[in-house]
């Protein structure tokens, strides 16, 4: 017992050396971070955040991570220390579809760290225009998730927005139900954003066949109100239950077990090659037979892969229709500048939308 006590010890000595070492290195960290935003300064840089240069860094974390701790787990904990280290050059504001406790924020706060300030919006069009007038500096919207598909209302905003594409993210979701009840026999009414409603259908439909289903404007605004509910319930994040102090009544609804939800960075300021990006397109061309062929045939040429199409009403003429594409690679990348060329050839718009680095984990 004596050796066994002498040893816990001898280790907890280990870990108080060991805390001395990360403290003073997360503090000379932060001095140098200080001092390259001295130099960007003087040179009239006035950037301070580089989604490139985060993700290469969070790349190279996971590529030197031998364990025990999962890259996941990794990846946060560095993500937290260039989130702190980047609030001692300045305070970044992060606009997001709101309110408090929506998988939006938690997208921000996997993407941007902690030490940011996020600022609700109540809709993806006021998450917009609050960039876009420099109340934020940076917003999060919805894209895409991978069972439900595109989030519409964000697609359209980029049909007029100036906006650029400076990130994604990559989040997965998981439903909890939620109510200030204690029990499913208390709950008539399930209340949440409609594509949660729609991924969690088969769950509701077998476990509350009677319930209605009533669509909000988000799953943390159907928490709000099912607090104030005892015969409602929300499909929330564990975030909004501690939030708005409801019980958890089932975890893990979601009826795909890997149902993830992409979110889009939009800003001002474009990001530079990582290593690994994407580039995000608008493009349209004439009402005429093969003309969407003819638009991805220099793709197809070229060997550029396409990770993503999806076509939307162009709101400028009946039956004409914009496409957004994904391709992978970043529009600095010269193969990727040469099939610009040849798509501007075809097409009567290409509208630049982003190239960004591709999502980290």
């Amino acid at each position: 017992m004596a050796d066994q006590k002498k040893q816990l010890q001898e280790y907890r000595k280990q870990i108080d050396t060991l805390d001395e070492q990360i403290l003073d290195l997360i503090s000379e960290r932060v001095k140098i971070a200080k001092e390259i935003a001295a130099v960007k300064h003087e040179l009239g840089d006035g950037d301070f955040y580089r989604p490139e240069r985060e993700a290469q860094v969070l790349r190279s974390v996971i590529a030197r991570n031998k364990g025990p701790l999962t890259d996941d787990q990794m990846a946060r904990l560095f993500r937290e220390i260039m989130s702190a280290t980047l609030s001692a050059e300045g305070k970044l504001k992060v606009a997001f579809l709101g309110p408090s406790g929506t998988y939006t924020q938690s997208a921000a706060f996997k993407h941007f760290g902690h030490a940011v300030e996020t600022v609700p919006f109540a809709t993806i069009a006021g998450v917009f225009r609050a960039v876009e007038r420099d109340q934020v500096h940076y917003g999060v919207v919805p894209i895409e998730n991978s069972s439900e598909g595109v989030v519409t209302h964000t697609l359209d905003m980029f049909l007029e927005s100036p906006l650029t594409i400076c990130g994604e993210i990559q989040l997965r979701v998981r439903h909890q139900l939620l109510s200030a009840a204690q029990d499913l026999k208390s709950i008539k009414n399930v209340l949440a954003h409609e594509q949660a409603l729609a991924q969690c259908r088969r769950w509701l439909a077998e476990n509350l066949p009677q319930c209605k289903l009533t669509p909000v404007r988000s799953n943390a605004e159907a928490a709000q109100l099912a607090r104030d509910d005892n015969t409602a319930a929300a499909v929330a994040s564990s975030d909004a239950a501690e939030i708005y102090g409801l019980n958890v009544l089932a975890s893990d609804i979601e009826d795909d077990p890997g149902n993830t939800t992409r979110f889009l960075v939009i800003g001002k300021r474009a990001s530079g090659p990582s290593g690994d990006d994407k580039t995000s397109l608008l493009i349209s061309s004439a009402n005429r037979p093969g003309a969407l062929h003819s638009l991805l045939t220099p793709l197809a040429e070229s060997g550029v892969s396409m990770s993503r199409i999806e076509s939307r009403p162009s709101r400028k003429g009946l039956w004409e229709y914009v496409f957004f594409i994904d391709i992978e690679g970043h529009a600095e990348d010269e193969h990727i500048k040469e099939v610009l060329k040849k798509l501007e050839e075809q097409a009567a718009v290409v509208k630049m939308l982003g190239a960004y680095p591709r999502a980290v984990l």
